[in-house]
């Protein structure tokens, strides 16, 4: 999407937006007050943020395989590093969210469709160092860089997937619960890849047999194109969702 069309869709979301004053639930108003908004400096930022510096710096070249709606910036399948640390990783601000609503919920397994070099992965699994965490790229060669940066922080918790979200989420959810498919629970989901409708809502779907009560689920990028907003629409509608939040560009999805 461009520049002007996410802007046009920013001042949209914001003139339509409430405050936490309009908020009548506790639960929301808590977590928008205590988790949300939350400034404090937790112990891993320090550290996975001088991860994302060196990234950022670093000028190595390495062939990328696409395999979901492809960056909208970045067109080559060789990139380097820098480049894809500063086109697709998530800002501090929205990483750091994930390790608090990782670090509230106490999260036993966690998902992530979407390593890439591997910055939010290291918020989730250091945000529950007793949680088990499966991480899902389809790129090779990015989910081998991420693994480097992985056991720069001892994030022993990890499990890193490598192929097609279609061909190995099944699989890997069944490797994370590592229990029958009609007693496994999924406790955290954080969907960030393949940006278009229809993959969306089949992840969201296959996800979703795995999901109790206490699930959550994160998306990233709900108002990216046209396609995303449709899928964020029908997630919110699904009879089984009870509460959304949308941070425009992340939605966050309950059950209880």
């Amino acid at each position: 999407m461009s520049k002007l069309k996410t802007t046009i869709r920013y001042l949209k979301y914001l003139f339509s937006a409430g405050t936490k004053h309009d908020v009548h639930s506790p639960f929301v108003f808590n977590l928008l007050t205590n988790i949300i908004e939350n400034n404090e400096e937790y112990y891993p930022y320090a550290d996975i943020e001088n991860i994302r510096q060196q990234l950022l710096s670093d000028e190595t070249s390495i062939e990328v395989n696409d395999l979901g709606a492809g960056s909208s910036v970045l067109k080559n399948n060789k990139r380097k590093i820098s480049e894809i640390a500063r086109h697709s990783l998530k800002s501090p601000k929205y990483a750091q969210l994930l390790f608090r609503l990782a670090n509230h919920f106490h999260p036993k397994t966690i998902l992530e469709l979407g390593t890439s070099l591997g910055i939010t992965t290291l918020y989730l699994a250091l945000a529950n160092k007793q949680a088990k965490v499966v991480t899902i790229e389809g790129s090779e060669n990015i989910s081998q860089r991420a693994k480097q940066n992985f056991e720069k922080l001892n994030a022993t918790n990890i499990e890193s997937v490598v192929g097609n979200f279609d061909d190995i989420l099944i699989s890997s959810l069944n490797k994370l619960c590592q229990l029958p498919t009609t007693n496994c629970q999924l406790d955290f989901v954080y969907f960030d890849g393949n940006h278009r409708k229809e993959p969306t809502l089949r992840y969201f779907e296959q996800c979703l047999q795995y999901a109790h009560n206490d699930s959550v689920f994160i998306f990233d990028d709900i108002h990216w194109s046209d396609e995303m907003e449709q899928a964020w629409e029908q997630i919110k509608q699904h009879s089984r969702v009870t509460l959304t939040i949308d941070l425009f560009f992340i939605g966050i999805v309950f059950f209880r």
